[in-house]
């Protein structure tokens, strides 16, 4: 006898699939690059995942129609910006798809970095060269062998689940 609760549907739904995967809590990150022209290129993700330790890759996933994936294409790197508890208002602010969203928050490039760091809304920040892509569906899967990291602070991350932003339970 099955769970009165349980609810089984015929077939996925685009709705559906994003209610199931909203009961995945995951941290948040901005992903970071610069595009031909030399600007700033950047755009909340939370689907980001380690690959391997040796080489150090991970992946993230980036809409197929998004100026920070050209800009990633285009420059064969980025920066995943690992998002704080503080960070919220920036994760609103580089998923809105404001022009001006680096005007609005402190960021840096140094020679040696990959994209843009956010430098007080990420507490850490991996900077990679593209290895790999995957188109699928309306998402590109980029593959980061990750060639720095820098730790800028030491504050809990910033997690999403549930449509609703939390910071990691302190007890």
């Amino acid at each position: 006898m099955s769970d009165p609760a349980t609810q089984v549907a015929d077939h996925a739904t685009p709705d559906g699939f994003r209610a199931m995967m909203s009961r995945f809590p995951t941290g948040v990150c901005v992903v970071t690059a610069v595009d031909a022209d030399g600007q700033p290129r950047g755009m909340t993700c939370s689907a980001v995942c380690s690959v391997s330790i040796d080489p150090p890759t991970l992946l993230v996933c980036l809409r197929a129609t998004s100026p920070t994936l050209d800009a990633v294409l285009a420059s064969g790197a980025f920066a995943v910006n690992l998002l704080h508890e503080g960070a919220q208002d920036v994760a609103e602010l580089f998923a809105s798809g404001d022009p001006d969203r680096f005007l609005r928050t402190p960021w840096e490039r140094s020679p040696e970095s990959t994209g843009p760091h956010l430098i007080r809304d990420a507490h850490t920040v991996a900077d990679c060269d593209v290895v790999l892509t995957q188109r699928m569906g309306d998402h590109v899967t980029v593959f980061g062998e990750t060639r720095r990291i820098t730790q800028r602070h030491r504050q809990e991350p910033l997690l999403y689940g549930l449509r609703q932003f939390r910071s990691w339970s302190r007890t």
